[in-house]
């Protein structure tokens, strides 16, 4: 199955830990997007990784879209291409 998964994490550390967790199952697309094609078994195992990683009594909040198809050939990318190598990481 294909995700867009977003965060929005306020400590430096935690959104490092939700970065690199991301970045082993997909592709970065923009600051804090990730698109990934995952299994059903390896979301379950994501979704545990990112609990962990993160606290929402700061605020902490990740967003998981599942693309079906019909989303993902209606995707439209304007603007600049997406970045190679990381850059809102610290």
């Amino acid at each position: 199955m294909r995700l867009a998964i977003t965060y929005d994490v306020s400590d430096d550390a935690n959104r490092r830990r939700v970065y690199r967790t991301l970045e082993r199952y997909g592709a970065w697309k923009q600051y804090s997007v990730f698109e990934l094609e995952i299994s059903k078994t390896d979301r379950v195992e994501l979704e545990d990784q990112l609990e962990s990683q993160i606290s929402p009594s700061d605020g902490d909040r990740i967003r998981i879209y599942r693309l079906c198809s019909a989303c993902q050939d209606a995707t439209t990318d304007l603007g600049d291409e997406p970045p190679d190598e990381q850059s809102n990481v610290i």
